[in-house]
């Protein structure tokens, strides 16, 4: 492979480990098999750019941060809030330069800068992915409540707690007083 490739190919086969590395927050839920930290990603980024675009922030830009922001657990695994508590939550940006090593060097730097920007908090697509990964979390946990796993609660709340914008505050009240199968009702014309 011509110079970089090879790193490329290798963090992509790497990036794909996270379809695999479930969240582990939620087997202390009692959650048996919890979702991917891939399939956690995923949907933050659909609720980023949709928080984005309800603040004034750049929407593409949002969700781009939301996708690459938990690469880094592709080497520390998802730690737990209790984990972190005594091992720390691991440096994302040491490590996105760790992942970026033989990179060509435009890619390499475009990685350092989106996650670097993701962990800094500082720009309004950055805040936005950051209440996009406290949002999902809320949503997954009511999903988990409504299959009877009655120990996500904490989840909720903390979650809630935790979001800065105006507009995801109000997605996350509209999300506590609708059921995760409304969506379904609604589109086959039920009550």
């Amino acid at each position: 492979m011509a110079g970089g490739d090879r790193a490329v190919a290798n963090f992509l086969f790497e990036a794909g480990t996270l379809k695999n590395h479930k969240r582990t927050g939620w087997w202390i839920a009692g959650v048996k098999d919890p979702e991917s930290v891939a399939e956690h990603s995923w949907r933050a980024a659909l609720l980023a750019s949709v928080i984005a675009e309800a603040e004034g922030a750049d929407p593409a830009r949002a969700a781009l941060l939301s996708v690459w922001h938990d690469t880094g657990e592709s080497r520390t695994g998802d730690l737990a809030h209790i984990s972190q508590k005594y091992v720390g939550k691991g440096d994302a940006v040491a490590i996105v330069a760790d992942q970026s090593k033989g990179m060509p060097a435009g890619l390499g730097a475009l990685m350092r800068s989106i996650v670097g920007e993701y962990e800094a908090r500082e720009t309004p697509e950055a805040v936005c992915a950051g209440d996009a990964d406290k949002l999902e979390c809320l949503v997954q946990a009511i999903e988990y409540r409504d299959r009877g796993y009655a120990n996500v609660e904490r989840w909720i709340v903390n979650s809630q707690k935790r979001i800065r914008t105006e507009s995801a505050r109000r997605i996350a009240a509209e999300l506590l007083e609708t059921g995760s199968l409304d969506w379904l009702r609604e589109a086959m014309g039920e009550s």
